[in-house]
């Protein structure tokens, strides 16, 4: 893998579970000496960030971005287009194999939920899968690249509920109704399951951040917001 790959992973796995928070500045040289590569890949690395909106550029050099209330609402409006849209498909075309074992694992969720920080990780493991299965199934391209895209962004949105427990059991009971209907190839319920379970994250989400009405200064403070 080459040194722009390596860096760009670890920044935006850091940036996705808050190691780096909003606003943190980025700069070349410091975060080369802690990645180990030079700066010209860490460098390439924080463009890709930047196409990502995970990063921008302020007057205090690279920083990474803000996730406002504004934003939560407009990612989960693409998210309900585009996903309900998907899991429809998915009910429609999928193969059921996958999607039986995505069941199975669902099935063990409230256990690994009981586990801490090792049982969130599997968990996410199993979400990350389903979304994987109806990426395969919906056989879009261009639906699948949109997902893509927008999953990048939904990965800040776990840390809103990673630490709600009543929260994630009830996602992990939306997520097993999503299968369900995939399971019974219906297109309706697939697409209606995959909307309430947006519309109640979405709720949690707001419901979560302080991002309520930030001035000017805050916004400084905090960078720019996601692309």
């Amino acid at each position: 893998m080459r040194a722009s790959d390596r860096a760009y992973r670890t920044l935006r796995s850091e940036i996705l579970d808050g190691e780096l928070e909003p606003g943190t500045v980025l700069q070349e040289v410091e975060q080369s000496t802690r990645l180990g590569v030079s700066r010209t890949p860490v460098r390439e690395a924080l463009r890709q960030l930047a196409a990502d909106g995970l990063v921008a550029a302020s007057g205090r050099g690279t920083v990474v971005t803000a996730v406002s209330r504004d934003d939560i609402v407009a990612l989960y409006e693409l998210r309900e287009a585009l996903e309900a849209k998907a899991a429809a498909l998915a009910a429609q075309r999928g193969e059921s194999a996958p999607f039986l074992r995505i069941r199975d694992r669902l099935l063990d969720a409230p256990r690994l939920l009981a586990q801490g920080e090792q049982g969130l990780v599997a968990y996410f493991a199993i979400v990350d899968d389903l979304d994987e299965a109806i990426e395969a199934a919906i056989a879009n391209p261009f639906l699948a690249a949109s997902l893509r895209s927008v999953q990048l962004h939904s990965a800040r949105m776990r840390r809103l509920s990673r630490h709600n427990p009543e929260r994630l059991r009830a996602a992990a009971s939306e997520h097993l109704l999503i299968v369900d209907a995939i399971l019974a190839r219906d297109a309706a319920l697939a697409s209606h399951a995959t909307h309430v379970h947006l519309h109640r994250s979405l709720t949690n989400a707001l419901a979560t951040t302080s991002d309520a009405a930030p001035d000017a200064a805050e916004h400084e403070a905090r960078g720019p917001r996601i692309a």
